[in-house]
Protein backbone atom coordinates (compact mmCIF):
# COMPACT_ATOMS: atom_id res chain seq x y z
CA UNK A 1 0.00 0.00 0.00
CA UNK A 2 2.83 2.39 0.84
CA UNK A 3 4.46 1.73 -2.54
CA UNK A 4 1.17 2.36 -4.34
CA UNK A 5 0.68 5.61 -2.43
CA UNK A 6 4.10 6.91 -3.44
CA UNK A 7 3.57 5.92 -7.06
CA UNK A 8 0.08 7.43 -7.12
CA UNK A 9 1.16 10.72 -5.53
CA UNK A 10 3.70 11.24 -8.30
CA UNK A 11 1.18 10.32 -11.01
CA UNK A 12 -1.48 12.63 -9.55
CA UNK A 13 0.99 15.49 -9.42
CA UNK A 14 1.63 14.98 -13.14
CA UNK A 15 -2.09 14.76 -13.99
CA UNK A 16 -3.24 17.84 -12.09
CA UNK A 17 -2.73 21.32 -13.52
CA UNK A 18 0.10 23.31 -11.94
CA UNK A 19 -1.26 25.61 -9.22
CA UNK A 20 0.12 28.74 -10.92
CA UNK A 21 -1.64 27.97 -14.22
CA UNK A 22 -4.54 30.31 -14.99
CA UNK A 23 -7.09 30.22 -13.32
CA UNK A 24 -4.70 29.69 -10.44
CA UNK A 25 -7.27 29.81 -7.62
CA UNK A 26 -9.23 26.91 -9.09
CA UNK A 27 -6.13 24.83 -9.78
CA UNK A 28 -4.82 25.47 -6.26
CA UNK A 29 -8.13 24.23 -4.82
CA UNK A 30 -8.01 21.11 -7.01
CA UNK A 31 -4.51 20.22 -5.85
CA UNK A 32 -5.43 20.95 -2.22
CA UNK A 33 -8.35 18.53 -2.43
CA UNK A 34 -6.35 15.70 -4.01
CA UNK A 35 -2.71 15.72 -2.91
CA UNK A 36 -1.05 14.83 0.40
CA UNK A 37 -3.86 13.01 2.13
CA UNK A 38 -6.17 10.05 2.36
CA UNK A 39 -5.75 6.30 2.60
CA UNK A 40 -5.79 5.87 -1.21
CA UNK A 41 -7.69 2.60 -0.88
CA UNK A 42 -9.50 2.94 -4.21
CA UNK A 43 -6.41 3.52 -6.36
CA UNK A 44 -4.59 0.83 -4.39
CA UNK A 45 -7.42 -1.50 -5.43
CA UNK A 46 -6.79 -0.52 -9.07
CA UNK A 47 -3.15 -1.57 -8.69
CA UNK A 48 -4.10 -4.75 -6.80
CA UNK A 49 -6.80 -5.68 -9.34
CA UNK A 50 -4.24 -5.25 -12.09
CA UNK A 51 -1.68 -7.37 -10.24
CA UNK A 52 -4.22 -10.17 -9.95
CA UNK A 53 -4.59 -10.26 -13.74
CA UNK A 54 -0.93 -9.72 -14.64
CA UNK A 55 -1.12 -6.06 -15.66
CA UNK A 56 2.02 -3.97 -15.91
CA UNK A 57 2.09 -1.20 -13.31
CA UNK A 58 2.61 1.47 -15.95
CA UNK A 59 -0.81 0.61 -17.41
CA UNK A 60 -2.45 1.14 -14.01
CA UNK A 61 -1.30 4.66 -13.16
CA UNK A 62 -3.91 6.54 -15.18
CA UNK A 63 -6.91 4.42 -14.08
CA UNK A 64 -5.71 4.72 -10.48
CA UNK A 65 -5.50 8.51 -10.83
CA UNK A 66 -8.93 8.68 -12.47
CA UNK A 67 -10.54 6.78 -9.59
CA UNK A 68 -8.87 9.00 -6.97
CA UNK A 69 -9.92 12.17 -8.80
CA UNK A 70 -13.54 10.99 -8.78
CA UNK A 71 -13.27 10.10 -5.09
CA UNK A 72 -11.72 13.48 -4.24
CA UNK A 73 -14.44 15.35 -6.15
CA UNK A 74 -17.11 13.44 -4.24
CA UNK A 75 -15.52 14.33 -0.89
CA UNK A 76 -15.31 18.02 -1.81
CA UNK A 77 -19.00 18.09 -2.69
CA UNK A 78 -20.07 15.88 0.25
CA UNK A 79 -18.44 18.31 2.70
CA UNK A 80 -20.37 21.33 1.38
CA UNK A 81 -22.97 23.01 3.63
CA UNK A 82 -25.76 21.79 1.33
CA UNK A 83 -24.63 18.19 1.86
CA UNK A 84 -22.90 16.97 5.04
CA UNK A 85 -21.48 20.38 6.08
CA UNK A 86 -18.14 19.04 7.33
CA UNK A 87 -15.33 21.39 8.36
CA UNK A 88 -12.56 18.78 8.48
CA UNK A 89 -11.29 16.37 5.84
CA UNK A 90 -8.10 14.29 5.90
CA UNK A 91 -6.88 16.17 8.96
CA UNK A 92 -7.15 19.65 7.44
CA UNK A 93 -9.93 22.16 6.71
CA UNK A 94 -12.41 20.99 4.08
CA UNK A 95 -11.95 22.45 0.62
CA UNK A 96 -14.89 24.86 0.99
CA UNK A 97 -13.49 26.06 4.30
CA UNK A 98 -10.10 26.75 2.75
CA UNK A 99 -11.27 28.22 -0.58
CA UNK A 100 -14.95 29.10 -0.19
CA UNK A 101 -18.09 27.30 -1.37
CA UNK A 102 -17.96 28.51 -4.98
CA UNK A 103 -14.36 27.46 -5.58
CA UNK A 104 -15.02 24.11 -3.90
CA UNK A 105 -17.97 23.41 -6.19
CA UNK A 106 -15.91 24.30 -9.25
CA UNK A 107 -12.93 22.28 -8.03
CA UNK A 108 -15.14 19.21 -7.65
CA UNK A 109 -16.61 19.73 -11.11
CA UNK A 110 -13.16 20.12 -12.64
CA UNK A 111 -11.77 17.04 -10.87
CA UNK A 112 -14.63 14.94 -12.19
CA UNK A 113 -14.10 16.03 -15.79
CA UNK A 114 -10.33 15.61 -15.48
CA UNK A 115 -10.80 11.96 -14.48
CA UNK A 116 -12.53 11.17 -17.75
CA UNK A 117 -10.13 13.33 -19.76
CA UNK A 118 -7.07 11.39 -18.61
CA UNK A 119 -8.79 8.04 -19.24
CA UNK A 120 -9.72 9.12 -22.75
CA UNK A 121 -6.19 10.31 -23.50
CA UNK A 122 -4.44 7.37 -21.83
CA UNK A 123 -2.12 5.62 -24.26
CA UNK A 124 0.29 4.17 -21.71
CA UNK A 125 1.49 0.69 -22.57
CA UNK A 126 -0.64 0.71 -25.73
CA UNK A 127 -4.01 0.69 -23.97
CA UNK A 128 -6.32 0.33 -26.97
CA UNK A 129 -9.28 2.59 -27.69
CA UNK A 130 -11.87 -0.13 -26.98
CA UNK A 131 -10.44 -0.74 -23.50
CA UNK A 132 -10.30 2.99 -22.78
CA UNK A 133 -13.95 3.32 -23.81
CA UNK A 134 -14.95 0.43 -21.57
CA UNK A 135 -13.07 2.02 -18.67
CA UNK A 136 -14.82 5.36 -19.21
CA UNK A 137 -18.19 3.61 -19.30
CA UNK A 138 -17.42 1.67 -16.10
CA UNK A 139 -16.26 4.73 -14.18
CA UNK A 140 -19.14 6.89 -15.44
CA UNK A 141 -21.75 4.36 -14.32
CA UNK A 142 -20.07 3.97 -10.91
CA UNK A 143 -20.03 7.76 -10.45
CA UNK A 144 -23.52 8.66 -11.67
CA UNK A 145 -27.13 8.25 -10.65
CA UNK A 146 -26.86 4.45 -10.65
CA UNK A 147 -23.76 4.59 -8.50
CA UNK A 148 -22.14 7.08 -6.15
CA UNK A 149 -24.30 10.13 -6.87
CA UNK A 150 -27.44 8.02 -6.62
CA UNK A 151 -26.27 6.64 -3.30
CA UNK A 152 -25.73 10.14 -1.97
CA UNK A 153 -29.25 11.10 -3.08
CA UNK A 154 -30.65 8.06 -1.25
CA UNK A 155 -28.62 9.04 1.82
CA UNK A 156 -29.96 12.60 1.81
CA UNK A 157 -33.55 11.41 1.40
CA UNK A 158 -33.13 8.95 4.28
CA UNK A 159 -31.85 11.50 6.81
CA UNK A 160 -34.02 11.36 9.92
CA UNK A 161 -35.64 8.10 8.82
CA UNK A 162 -35.02 4.60 10.15
CA UNK A 163 -33.90 2.31 7.33
CA UNK A 164 -33.94 -1.46 7.58
CA UNK A 165 -30.75 -3.39 6.90
CA UNK A 166 -31.69 -4.21 3.28
CA UNK A 167 -32.35 -0.53 2.54
CA UNK A 168 -29.11 0.48 4.23
CA UNK A 169 -27.06 -2.01 2.23
CA UNK A 170 -28.72 -0.88 -1.00
CA UNK A 171 -27.74 2.72 -0.22
CA UNK A 172 -24.12 1.81 0.47
CA UNK A 173 -23.82 -0.51 -2.53
CA UNK A 174 -24.41 2.67 -4.52
CA UNK A 175 -22.76 5.37 -2.42
CA UNK A 176 -19.57 3.63 -1.33
CA UNK A 177 -19.51 0.28 -3.09
CA UNK A 178 -19.91 1.37 -6.70
CA UNK A 179 -16.59 3.22 -6.93
CA UNK A 180 -14.77 0.48 -5.02
CA UNK A 181 -16.12 -2.10 -7.48
CA UNK A 182 -15.10 0.07 -10.42
CA UNK A 183 -11.59 0.41 -8.97
CA UNK A 184 -10.97 -3.34 -8.93
CA UNK A 185 -12.55 -3.86 -12.35
CA UNK A 186 -10.60 -1.01 -13.98
CA UNK A 187 -7.37 -2.55 -12.76
CA UNK A 188 -8.38 -6.00 -13.95
CA UNK A 189 -9.22 -4.62 -17.41
CA UNK A 190 -5.56 -3.72 -17.82
CA UNK A 191 -4.51 -7.35 -17.39
CA UNK A 192 -3.77 -10.10 -19.85
CA UNK A 193 -6.55 -12.22 -21.41
CA UNK A 194 -9.07 -11.49 -18.66
CA UNK A 195 -12.37 -13.30 -19.24
CA UNK A 196 -15.87 -12.51 -18.02
CA UNK A 197 -15.75 -15.18 -15.31
CA UNK A 198 -12.63 -13.64 -13.77
CA UNK A 199 -14.12 -10.16 -13.96
CA UNK A 200 -17.28 -11.45 -12.31
CA UNK A 201 -15.36 -12.97 -9.41
CA UNK A 202 -13.32 -9.82 -8.92
CA UNK A 203 -16.48 -7.71 -9.06
CA UNK A 204 -18.08 -9.88 -6.36
CA UNK A 205 -14.94 -9.51 -4.23
CA UNK A 206 -15.20 -5.74 -4.60
CA UNK A 207 -18.91 -5.72 -3.76
CA UNK A 208 -18.15 -7.53 -0.50
CA UNK A 209 -15.29 -5.29 0.56
CA UNK A 210 -17.30 -2.19 -0.41
CA UNK A 211 -19.97 -3.08 2.14
CA UNK A 212 -17.34 -4.11 4.68
CA UNK A 213 -15.63 -0.74 4.20
CA UNK A 214 -18.83 1.12 5.01
CA UNK A 215 -19.55 -1.03 8.06
CA UNK A 216 -16.07 -0.27 9.39
CA UNK A 217 -16.64 3.44 8.70
CA UNK A 218 -19.87 3.31 10.70
CA UNK A 219 -18.10 1.57 13.59
CA UNK A 220 -15.25 4.09 13.55
CA UNK A 221 -17.76 6.96 13.67
CA UNK A 222 -18.88 5.52 17.02
CA UNK A 223 -15.55 4.29 18.43
CA UNK A 224 -12.91 6.23 16.52
CA UNK A 225 -10.82 9.23 17.52
CA UNK A 226 -11.08 12.46 15.54
CA UNK A 227 -7.30 13.02 15.50
CA UNK A 228 -6.73 9.53 14.08
CA UNK A 229 -9.58 9.59 11.57
CA UNK A 230 -8.84 13.09 10.28
CA UNK A 231 -12.56 13.93 10.47
CA UNK A 232 -15.07 14.49 13.24
CA UNK A 233 -16.59 11.41 14.90
CA UNK A 234 -20.19 11.02 16.08
CA UNK A 235 -21.54 12.84 13.05
CA UNK A 236 -23.84 10.02 11.89
CA UNK A 237 -25.81 10.14 15.13
CA UNK A 238 -25.80 13.94 15.09
CA UNK A 239 -27.29 13.92 11.57
CA UNK A 240 -29.78 11.17 12.47
CA UNK A 241 -28.41 8.82 9.83
CA UNK A 242 -29.06 5.09 9.70
CA UNK A 243 -25.91 3.06 10.27
CA UNK A 244 -25.03 -0.59 10.80
CA UNK A 245 -24.29 -0.17 14.55
CA UNK A 246 -27.52 1.80 15.03
CA UNK A 247 -29.64 -0.87 13.32
CA UNK A 248 -27.99 -4.14 14.35
CA UNK A 249 -25.58 -3.11 17.13
CA UNK A 250 -21.78 -2.89 17.26
CA UNK A 251 -21.12 -6.60 17.81
CA UNK A 252 -23.40 -7.69 14.97
CA UNK A 253 -21.87 -5.02 12.72
CA UNK A 254 -18.38 -6.39 13.37
CA UNK A 255 -19.60 -9.92 12.68
CA UNK A 256 -21.18 -8.82 9.40
CA UNK A 257 -17.91 -7.20 8.32
CA UNK A 258 -15.98 -10.43 8.97
CA UNK A 259 -18.60 -12.43 7.03
CA UNK A 260 -18.14 -10.12 4.05
CA UNK A 261 -14.37 -10.46 4.34
CA UNK A 262 -14.66 -14.26 4.21
CA UNK A 263 -16.95 -14.05 1.18
CA UNK A 264 -14.49 -11.71 -0.55
CA UNK A 265 -11.58 -14.10 0.04
CA UNK A 266 -13.63 -17.01 -1.33
CA UNK A 267 -14.20 -15.02 -4.51
CA UNK A 268 -10.46 -14.99 -5.16
CA UNK A 269 -10.14 -18.77 -5.32
CA UNK A 270 -8.17 -19.66 -8.45
CA UNK A 271 -6.25 -16.40 -8.70
CA UNK A 272 -3.19 -17.65 -6.84
CA UNK A 273 -0.59 -15.52 -5.12
CA UNK A 274 -1.04 -12.67 -7.61
CA UNK A 275 -4.23 -11.84 -5.72
CA UNK A 276 -2.49 -11.67 -2.32
CA UNK A 277 -2.63 -7.84 -2.32
CA UNK A 278 -6.42 -8.06 -2.72
CA UNK A 279 -6.60 -10.53 0.16
CA UNK A 280 -4.53 -8.21 2.35
CA UNK A 281 -6.65 -5.17 1.49
CA UNK A 282 -9.84 -7.00 2.46
CA UNK A 283 -8.42 -7.71 5.93
CA UNK A 284 -7.04 -4.17 6.22
CA UNK A 285 -10.45 -2.66 5.48
CA UNK A 286 -12.15 -4.28 8.46
CA UNK A 287 -9.22 -3.82 10.85
CA UNK A 288 -8.21 -0.23 10.06
CA UNK A 289 -8.36 2.56 12.65
CA UNK A 290 -8.84 5.43 10.20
Amino acid sequence: MAACQVRLEHALDQCLPVATTHPSGLHEAMRYAVLDGGKRIRPTLVYAGGMATGAAQARLDIPACAVELIHAYSLVHDDLPAMDDDDLRRGKPSCHRAFGDAHAILAGDALQSLAFQILAQNKSQDTDAATRLQMIRTLAQASGSRGMAGGQAIDLAATGQQLNIAELEDMHIHKTGALIRASVVLGAMCGNDVDSVQLGRLDHYAKCIGLAFQIRDDILDVEGVTETLGKHTGMDQHREKSTYPAIIGLDAARERAWELHADAIDSLTGFGENADPLRWISAYIIERER
